[in-house]
């Protein structure tokens, strides 16, 4: 097999980027900075906006433009008060791929489509694609468990094929991968590409901290830990003092730091009491959460930014694959994609040989 079919598959040719990878949309790491380098080595670069107001979303996006003429895409919460009006936003811009961490109604994925914008929803089960796809997304990312972030518990080996059998729309494969020899497998997989956060996490252009970057190299694999302490859903992240403290906490003590997070992030965002509330009413249908663990989902953003931005692990948590485990290096996102395709022609090549 030579070097391009592997480069061109239903991924790249949905969306017009060179190599078969997504890097994801993580909140305060996916900013222009990092989805720009990406975009410029041939990857798909995913801006994650849930921490923007519409208008920091506006100006990061025209960042990217003026950093790469790449196609990017933009990350967006489907439960946001303001979803349509930063549905709007992106065909205003020309964004070329919207991504969803929670499914798009059946009118958002037709408004975006009907202006010509790739629509890519995440899933963690097989069902969820099949719905999206009735619904008509343009393709689907997989996470399997040992994604970071918010995952659920079914590993990519066993996910990824169900979903590739259960839909006609390209399958992009997360969960575990950051060599070109995942790469492979999620191909033979039937997959049309993977998508990558930690890995991404952890390259020179992302903005997190050298000091919480040299957290997650020092890691190893039972360093990482899957709680529901956070913000009430299962959250992948490293193992540190606080999610220990996390973890102790009493009812009472977890709702009360929650409300704090709560009040910080609406300073921060510009957001009314009002909106927020909105917003905790949609993620808690979305989700079909008690109004408790709504509540606890404050805690996410604001103890993320304690790492991320301010590089204070030991007041914030630290998002994390499983793969954080065997990571060793921070190259740059050309170096890095780079990396990834010539391990990808290696060992498709050794495998010819054998």
């Amino acid at each position: 097999m030579t070097a391009a079919p592997l480069a061109e598959t239903a991924l790249t040719r949905l969306v017009g980027v060179r190599c078969p990878i997504v890097q994801t949309g993580m909140g305060w790491v996916a900013g222009p900075r990092l989805v720009a380098a990406a975009a410029e080595a041939g990857a798909l670069g995913i801006l994650a906006s849930a921490t923007m107001s519409l208008d920091q979303l506006r100006s990061a996006i025209r960042e990217v433009r003026t950093r790469t003429p790449a196609p990017f895409g933009v990350n967006l919460r489907a439960d946001a008060a303001d979803a349509r009006d930063r549905v709007r936003l992106l065909v205003a811009e020309g964004v070329r791929v919207a991504s969803f961490a929670l499914a798009p109604s059946e009118a958002l994925i037709g408004e975006l489509k009907a202006a010509g914008v790739v629509v890519m929803p995440s899933v963690g089960a097989r069902r969820h694609a099949e719905k999206v796809a009735a619904w008509g997304a343009d393709a689907v990312v997989v996470q399997g468990g040992e994604g970071g972030g918010h995952t659920g518990d079914v590993a990519t080996t066993v996910l990824l094929p169900q979903v590739v059998d259960a839909v006609d729309i390209p399958v992009v494969a997360a969960g575990g991968f950051h060599d070109g020899r995942g790469l492979v497998a999620a191909l033979a997989f039937g997959a049309a590409g993977v998508a990558m956060g930690t890995r991404f996490l952890l390259t020179a252009e992302s903005p997190v901290p050298d000091a919480v970057k040299a957290r997650y190299l020092a890691a190893t694999v039972k360093d990482v830990t899957l709680t529901s302490r956070v913000d009430g859903l299962p959250h992948r992240m490293l193992r540190t003092d606080l999610v220990a403290s996390l973890e102790r906490s009493g009812r009472v003590a977890t709702l009360l730091r929650a409300l704090r997070h709560a009040a910080a992030f609406r300073r921060m965002s510009g957001l009314s009491w009002s909106a927020l509330a909105r917003d905790g009413r949609a993620l808690k249908r979305a989700k079909q959460l008690s109004w408790p663990q709504a509540l606890l989902a404050a805690n996410t953003p604001m103890l993320l930014k304690s790492a991320m931005v301010d590089g204070d692990p030991a007041r914030g948590i630290m998002a994390a694959g499983q793969v954080a485990g065997v990571l060793d290096d921070v190259p740059t996102c050309e170096e890095l994609i780079g990396r990834i395709m010539r391990e990808a022609e290696e060992t498709l090549k050794r495998l010819e040989g054998s």
